[in-house]
């Protein structure tokens, strides 16, 4: 693993760059709202990524290296989204090119997708998409999914409290080019319960193995194509 930064409007921002040996594809993994790049379950899923041959990029929205709570306006966030693409590309131009992120990182990483297109980005899989607060059933943060342009990889559990999933199979549904992957048992962190006879670990190797195999069949689709003069 290799420590990076990169720029972010201006903002020098931290990253962690892993390149498993034999990578096939490589993920730009945002962080969730409340825990940064080096939380336990985003190191344990980088990973399991690494194990199924995906490198991944880890970086820290501005607000999580200032070590502030409260996130940054939409528009830096997106900004920090495209500059993380970019950087990511450069660190590994052979790769083909994914992104999103757990919860909160991916639903941003969407947004600037729909808002400008990201550089190279053949898809976006998101880890637990938070479509509505807990308790409080919505379909308001998927009003932006229609123009995303690029497939999508929906992976959410059966006990996931920010994604009803009466609501969230009818919305991915409409997407045309969207995939659901429903983890049995599963919270909004991916854990399971000690009864469902599987460990968090199995969980994690599961997403990673369909985070791979989705990405890897994106290869021959259309990279995203956007002006990199915009960060």
């Amino acid at each position: 693993m290799r420590e990076v930064g990169f720029i972010a409007g201006e903002a020098r921002l931290d990253a962690l760059f892993l390149r498993p040996a034999g990578a096939r594809l490589h993920y730009v993994l945002a962080h969730g709202a409340g825990a940064g790049m080096r939380h336990a379950f985003m190191e344990a899923c980088a990973q399991a990524l690494a194990e199924e041959g995906v490198a991944t990029f880890r970086y820290e929205f501005p607000y999580m290296q200032a070590g502030r709570k409260r996130p940054d306006p939409p528009a830096v966030l997106h900004g920090t989204v495209q500059a993380a693409v970019l950087a990511a590309e450069a660190a590994a131009p052979d790769l083909p090119l994914i992104a999103g992120g757990k919860s909160f990182g991916g639903r941003m990483t969407t947004q600037a997708q729909a808002a400008a297109p990201l550089p190279g980005v053949r898809g976006i899989a998101l880890l637990g998409f938070p479509l509505h607060p807990a308790g409080a059933p919505s379909m308001k943060r998927a009003e932006h999914l229609p123009r995303v342009t690029v497939p999508l990889l929906f992976l959410q559990g059966t006990r996931d409290e920010l994604a009803d999933l009466s609501l969230l199979r009818p919305i991915v549904e409409k997407l045309p080019r969207a995939d659901l992957r429903i983890i049995e048992g599963a919270d909004h962190s991916f854990h399971v319960l000690k009864r469902s006879g599987r460990t968090d670990a199995e969980v994690l190797r599961e997403l990673a193995r369909t985070v791979a195999d989705w990405g890897s069949s994106l290869q021959g689709y259309p990279r995203s194509t956007g002006d990199r003069s915009a960060d």
